[in-house]
């Protein structure tokens, strides 16, 4: 336990890639850390950090070395959690990557139910794109991961998938509004807010107007599904979602949701997943678990008509 506070002082150290920026989080002073951080090189016989006026940055042998530490910690709060567990204190934290689409309401309505059996375990949400998801479960800051329609990687193990049709989004005024469902051709008279590349949302999109004649008429671009929303309620531009992130007509009556129609295949995979191999924290596991059955149960219930 004593090494891993030692090794977490290295870890922050290359998270903030400044000694005396880890050093103010830590709570500690810069000389102290650089001794720690020394101390811990003379112990690999290799250098970790190279030394500049801009800060410091991880040499080969130092990211090894972090990799190293951060699957030690993962491995450290899974063993932790465990024993918790057999104690029946259910205490722990679930870290999770996920889309953006993710946090209108679905993510917060699960936390919420979760906290309701186990009170004691806490949740760190970050709200990232794709690749950077990726990374995190990679990088062991996250245990789980809900991203749209991620790439394939190896590492990238799927729990569960549910596939999401594209939706349209506009006020409840709009000419379209009330429609059973849209073509993308149906929309290109009419400004469009787009999600910007890093969504998955405008992935699809993208994909299917390459091999079509329709030209939509972007005017609009944001990485806020919440602006893009707040846009479509206030004027005449249409925008796009997957189904899971749309806007609830109870929650938000000022706003028509509509799927696309199959003929335009704008639909992906949503996916539930970790980082292949690693066996998770219970707290964690447990959620995933949770998380698994509401896809399935999704899955089986159409969420539009």
């Amino acid at each position: 336990m004593r090494h891993m506070r030692i090794w977490r002082y290295v870890d922050e150290a290359a998270r903030f890639g400044s000694l005396r920026k880890a050093a103010e989080h830590l709570n500690i002073t810069p000389s102290a850390l650089q001794r720690r951080i020394q101390d811990v090189e003379e112990d690999l016989g290799a250098t970790i950090f190279e030394r500049s006026a801009q800060g410091i940055r991880l040499t080969a042998a130092g990211e090894s070395f972090i990799r190293w530490v951060r699957a030690q910690s993962a491995d450290l709060e899974r063993v932790r959690s465990q024993i918790e567990d057999l104690s029946g204190l259910r205490r722990g934290q679930v870290r999770i990557a996920c889309s953006q689409a993710l946090v209108s309401s679905f993510l917060a309505e699960e936390i919420t139910s979760f906290r309701e059996s186990f009170p004691l375990v806490s949740f760190e949400i970050l709200v990232v794109d794709q690749g950077t998801a990726l990374k995190m479960l990679a990088d062991f800051e996250a245990d789980i991961a809900i991203i749209f329609s991620p790439r394939r990687t190896a590492e990238f193990q799927p729990l569960m998938t549910l596939g999401q049709r594209v939706v349209a989004i506009m006020a409840a005024d709009h000419p379209l509004a009330g429609r059973p469902s849209l073509r993308l051709r149906d929309c290109a008279p009419y400004p469009i807010a787009l999600p910007d590349a890093s969504f998955g949302t405008r992935n699809i999109l993208d994909k299917v107007l390459a091999v079509s004649s329709t030209k939509l008429s972007v005017e609009l671009e944001s990485n806020s599904f919440e602006m893009l929303r707040n846009l479509a309620r206030m004027s005449r531009v249409v925008t796009f979602q997957i189904e899971i992130g749309a806007p609830s007509p109870t929650l938000e009556p000022g706003l028509s949701v509509i799927p696309l129609s199959d003929v335009d295949l704008a639909h992906g995979p949503l996916v539930l997943g970790q980082q292949k191999g690693r066996t998770l924290p219970v707290a964690a596991a447990k959620f995933a678990e949770q998380i698994s059955r509401r896809l399935d149960e999704m899955r089986r219930t159409p969420q539009l008509a």
